[in-house]
């Protein structure tokens, strides 16, 4: 190991996956039937928001245009330090990098069987911020009743098993 892949690995940027914002909102509301990870075309100020962990995921959807994916609707809050010529807009639409076989088959996805992207959570991977977006299905309101009946059942039973020890 040189000396060079010891200060980062000592600054934790080779340690895995940093947690920024997550999406808790879209398991309750939807079916997730597949997960793909795509990263993000961002701006400097917008990339330190993140880092900061200012981020709002909550009415975000991604969307897709011809061969590119979109992130629509998240709120990345402006970063305070910088002046106000070198500030983003918080809500704009934002590119997903992803590749085209990948774009291809969410397309097909999406167009055919009537399903949405919704985005799961957003990480920093390796310094970079990636986004999990997930292939989802509405879930109608008994659906979300059996799902919280079930989760509370599990519940239960784990506390009954935890008394009886």
């Amino acid at each position: 190991m040189t000396a060079n892949t010891k200060s980062r690995a000592a600054a934790g940027r080779d340690e895995g996956e940093k947690l920024v914002a997550s999406n808790r909102r879209a398991r309750h509301e939807y079916f997730i039937e597949e997960t793909v990870e795509a990263g993000i075309v961002l701006t400097g100020t917008e990339i330190k928001s993140i880092r900061a962990g200012r981020v709002n995921l909550a009415e975000a959807y991604a969307r897709i245009n011809g061969n590119e994916a979109w992130l629509i609707g998240m709120h990345i809050s402006p970063y305070d330090q910088a002046g106000d010529y070198f500030q983003h807009d918080p809500t704009r639409p934002r590119k997903l990098l992803l590749h085209r076989r990948e774009i291809g088959h969410l397309q097909e996805e999406v167009g055919q069987r009537g399903l949405t992207l919704v985005p799961l959570r957003l990480y920093l991977k390796r310094g970079r911020a990636k986004l999990e977006l997930g292939v989802a299905r509405g879930k109608k309101l008994y659906d979300k009743r059996a799902t919280l009946a079930e989760r509370d059942a599990k519940r239960d039973i784990e506390r009954a098993l935890r008394s009886r020890e």
